[in-house]
Order: structure tokens, then sequence, then C-alpha cells
């Protein structure tokens, strides 16, 4: 198992495809430069002391020691010792609709974007809960089975988008089989499924599959998120243009909240309809009413002692730090019959 303090900074990594980008703007420079005071070969048998090789190398050693740091910072963990605890707990599972119509922008910053927000702040607030996450469109997959890894939940749920599934449509009715098949059927938790979607475009009979899920013992609960007028959907938002779908006849697409047909599939399975806004994401009201529900004991195996590796990336940073001191730019008087960095390397 492995854990960071500070994941959000390995973003700094970045730095390293700029850094890369601008080194190599910077010997391009440099070699237009030389090229204006004559041959390069002639240029370069002048200039005894320069060594084309050695700033890249030291470049090289110096974007490596960022690196060693960035991970030093975040300080990665591995968990090294398992044990059994005790939790009390609910088993949930969130269905995360990631069709087409979901990029629509009547709840901003759009439909997707907002429900992978909330999804987030309410991971935020579980404590002993197992979840799981599983994403439909025209059919539903697991992305995530029931967990206590909630960070492993909330990278993958900020990454679900449209791409992941081809066939297009909303299969809610398939969303809420597979979320039946899913829980573990050892486990003696209350099970929980939440839908979030516009209900637009339903392509099976999610009301009885509801019931069916009711019927063993699992309440639904229904996010309506999308607004009564509608919007567009996006299919191409390349810079300003923004183009949107169009009907076989060239009209935009409008897609709307279809929000009786999720109120009823909440009724089927015992649970309750929240409509969403741009304000709050309703999964806040979601969770007050789950958050009533009896939790039941569990055992859980959890990592109990982590490993710090951040020295052992110090360490390195710093031996890749000393070993770019060590190499100069340009020959000493040392070092300049040494051809360890030049083109013909000469073993006499």
């Amino acid at each position: 198992m492995v854990a960071f303090d500070h994941l959000i900074l390995l973003t700094l990594l970045i730095l390293i495809p700029v850094c890369i980008v601008l080194f190599l703007l910077m010997l391009r420079w440099k070699k237009n430069t030389m090229h204006t005071f004559g041959d390069a070969d002639v240029v370069q048998r002048i200039l005894t002391d320069y060594s084309p090789a050695r700033p890249i190398v030291k470049f090289v050693l110096l974007m490596l020691t960022l690196t060693m740091l960035v991970f030093a910072v975040v300080n990665m963990k591995i968990g090294s010792k398992m044990s059994s605890v005790k939790r009390k707990g609910l088993d949930i599972i969130i269905a995360l609709d990631i069709s087409n119509s979901m990029l629509a922008q009547d709840i901003k910053p759009s439909r997707i974007v907002r429900s992978q927000m909330a999804i987030s702040k309410l991971i935020d607030k579980f404590e002993d809960d197992q979840i799981g996450i599983i994403v439909f469109a025209g059919k539903a997959q697991v992305l995530l089975p029931v967990t206590t890894d909630y960070a492993a939940a909330k990278m993958l749920v900020s990454e679900a988008n449209p791409d992941i599934i081809q066939a297009q449509g909303t299969a809610i009715g398939d969303a809420i089989n597979l979320a039946r098949v899913s829980f573990d059927k050892n486990s003696k938790n209350k099970k929980v499924i939440i839908v979030i979607s516009d209900g637009e475009n339903h392509e099976d009979d999610a009301i009885e599959a509801a019931r069916a899920a009711a019927s063993d013992g699992l309440q639904t609960y229904t996010i309506g998120i999308g607004s009564a007028a509608g919007a567009p959907i996006p299919v191409n938002m390349s810079g300003f243009n923004i183009e949107y779908k169009k009907d076989n006849s060239g009209n935009t697409v409008v897609t709307k909240l279809n929000e009786t047909m999720l109120q009823q599939v909440a009724a089927a399975g015992k649970g309750t309809y929240v409509r969403a806004t741009t304000n709050d994401a309703g999964l806040n009201k979601v969770f007050d009413e789950i958050n009533k529900l009896e939790k039941k004991e569990y055992e859980a195996r959890v990592f109990s002692e982590y490993r710090n590796t951040y020295m052992y990336f110090i360490i390195a940073a710093l031996l890749l730090l000393i070993a770019d001191l060590i190499i100069l730019e340009r020959k000493t008087k040392l070092t300049r019959n040494v051809h360890l960095f030049s083109k013909k390397h000469i073993i006499s």
C-alpha cells in the first residue's frame, strides 16, 4: 500500500517538461549563435575548453534532482504492516452517469464536473463507511470495488468521463443491477446505492431494477442533476468555439432533466430523490439521510504501519546535486585530455 502526505504537490513535476522545452530552445539558440561566428567544426576546435555534452549531462542531473526533491516533499509512504480493526459503517455504491448529456452546462461548470466535485466532498465526510464507484452510460461498469480506500475513489471519480464507455444512453437499471451484485454478500452492513444522473434517454426498466434491489434490502437514492429548461450538449470545445450536438435535421439537441423518472426510481428503491442545484449538488441531503441508517460493526484489514521514504529521495537528490557540482561546463587543465563527454571517445 502506497500513500502520500501531500499528493497535490506531485503537480510540481509539470515543471520538468517545461524546463526541458526551455533547455532545448536554449541549445538551439546557442547553436544558431555559433553559426554566426563561422563553421561550427572550426569554432569547436578554437574553443578547446568547451564541451557541448557537459551542459546536457548537468541539465539531466538537475532534472533528476528536482524529481527526487518533489518525491521527498510529498513523502511517499509504503504500508509495511497489516492489522485487523473493528469499524461501524455502511456499504455505499455511487453510480455516476457519464453519458454525453452530462457534459451540458446548465449546472456550472457542467453536470459531470459538478457531480465529481460533490462526490469528492461526500467522500471527505466518510469515516468508516465502505464505498464503491460505478459509472454508466449505455451500459454500466465497475470503476472501483467496495473499499475503504477513499483516496483511490476520489482520484478515479475525478478522471471519469464519457470516453470510458462508448455505448451512449442512460442505463440506470443496468447500473443498479450491477451494484446489486457488486456488494459483498458476506457483509452484514446496510447497503445503499446512490444514482447521480440527468435521467434522460433511459433505456431500461430502472424502476423495476430499484424495486428488485429493495427486495434484497438495498436502498436506492437518486440525485437529479440538470435543469427542466435543459441545455445543449457540447461535442467539440476547442478554444472559444463550442460546437453542439445536432439531430438528423440539423437542429441543436437540448438535454433536459427527467425528474419524474428519477423520483419513481427512488420511490421504488425505498430511498429519497434530491434535485441538484448549482450551489448544492444534493449529496449533503442524501448523506444526512443515509447517516441515520443503522451501522453494523465489521472487521477491516488495514495498514497500521507505514515506512517513510522521503529520506531516500533526499539522499538521492544530494548525490545528484554533488555530481552536478563536480561536473563543470568547461574543461579544466586537469580534465582537458579527458574525453568522457566528447563525441569521439578514444581509448589508447
